[in-house]
């Protein structure tokens, strides 16, 4: 019974190594079809199942199942497997760590950007607030609720940013720092050496930055959502002084913010010309 067991669990891992092969395979067919822009990409077979037949027998229509699917599919696949699956997949198309980063930097730097440009938003909404002197009070709640979900929004995508700039960067540096041993001529392993060190300073002085803008939304989003929810409970004229009483505050930190996103996005502005 327990070799029939053991039998079973090595075949259950022969089939879901083979199912993995095949779809990672059929996908890169995809996405080559796609790059190429043939007119009439034909149905893709998945390869590599000689052993199991209805496996071998599955296509992927390629007229009936929209291109961005495909991609997306890959992505995720990609994603929730290894790291190193995951670059093994840009590589096969000639987009390599150091292309990654750059990518991820600029999606940093505009992420960071539309979220300066948002808060900025919500700011002027607060001061429009403050002014309030009759009218629809509803409204302008609405409105306001409406900047502070944005802005949580943005927020999010910033940190998201964040996080894949440092996890990229932090696989190339230890990538190319490993590979720098692998030089044998002492003048070009030096050379290297020393790009290596400039290269990783200014990237931990740009990921400071962007961690410092990053930390600094905290506090603005803490007013604001304080803003949102007393206003919630308090529609009236005395709840819009109340919060004019506390409008100093949130004002000074989100001009604090935005100097902030602006340094750091000068900084990632920097490192990507390096990188050209």
């Amino acid at each position: 019974m327990v070799k029939a067991h053991e039998r079973q669990d090595t075949m259950a891992r022969c089939v879901r190594h083979r199912v993995k092969r095949a779809f990672e395979s059929s996908l890169f067919k995809v996405i080559r079809l796609s790059i190429y822009q043939q007119p009439h990409p034909p149905s893709v077979k998945l390869a590599n199942c000689d052993s199991f037949p209805r496996i071998a027998s599955m296509q992927f229509n390629m007229r009936r199942v929209p291109m961005a699917l495909m991609l997306s599919m890959l992505c995720g696949f990609m994603l929730s497997g290894c790291k190193t699956t995951y670059y093994s997949a840009w590589e096969k198309f000639g987009v390599y760590k150091r292309d990654l980063l750059k990518k991820r930097v600029i999606e940093a730097r505009d992420g960071q950007k539309a979220a300066g440009d948002q808060f900025k938003d919500a700011l002027t909404r607060l001061k429009e607030l403050y002014k309030f002197d009759g009218g629809k009070l509803e409204a302008a709640f609405t409105q306001l609720k409406s900047d502070y979900d944005i802005s949580v929004s943005k927020a999010d995508a910033v940190r998201k940013h964040l996080r894949d700039v440092e996890s990229v960067g932090t696989d190339l540096f230890s990538e190319w720092q490993k590979e720098i041993g692998q030089i044998s001529t002492p003048n070009l392993q030096a050379s290297s050496k020393r790009q290596w060190e400039e290269t990783k300073k200014r990237f931990d002085s740009m990921l400071a930055a962007l961690k410092k803008a990053e930390g600094s939304m905290n506090p603005v989003l803490v007013q604001f959502k304080d803003h949102v929810l007393y206003l919630k409970h308090n529609l009236n004229a005395q709840a819009i002084a109340s919060l004019k009483g506390e409008g100093a505050n949130i004002q000074d930190d989100i001009a604090k913010l935005i100097a902030e996103m602006n340094r750091s996005i000068a900084q990632a502005d920097e490192f990507v010309k390096a990188l050209n």
